[in-house]
């Protein structure tokens, strides 16, 4: 089968990532609908696909001049190890809208190997960072 990546919204199945969001990521779990969906709809989305079937999504959130940070990564735990994941940060890496960057961003729990490869590293100074976290916030 062809796998291949697009950036064409019309095509994401949303059914798809809803479900692996809301019940499988440990970083948004339990997230709406309605939430998951405007993320999507501000965000330069990523989807991958086997044949007609969406397999994986990624989205990044940018102002495409300056910063960007990269989120909801996954591919369908159905079709890991097969290099598709490699596949769709190639293609996010070298997105024509995402060139020239200061900074790009991500946190990741345990797949640092990976984004390794694209040279993204452990923050240099994460004393400067600040953040406001909400765990659970989509499980209240």
């Amino acid at each position: 089968m062809d796998i291949h990546i697009s950036c064409q919204k019309d095509m994401l199945d949303l059914d798809f990532i809803f479900e692996y969001l809301h019940h499988n990521a440990y970083w948004c779990e339990g997230i709406p609908r309605a939430t998951m969906e405007k993320s999507i709809e501000h965000s330069l989305c990523f989807g991958v696909y086997l044949g007609s079937q969406q397999i994986g999504f990624a989205r990044v959130i940018s102002d495409y001049a300056t910063f960007a940070y990269l989120g909801d990564v996954f591919i369908d735990l159905n079709y890991r190890n097969k290099g598709y994941s490699k596949l769709l940060m190639d293609a996010i890496i070298q997105h024509p809208d995402l060139q020239g960057l200061r900074r790009f961003s991500l946190n990741t729990a345990d797949a640092h190997s990976l984004y390794q490869k694209y040279g993204f590293t452990r923050l240099n100074k994460p004393d400067r960072g600040m953040e406001i976290v909400r765990p659970g916030l989509y499980l209240e």
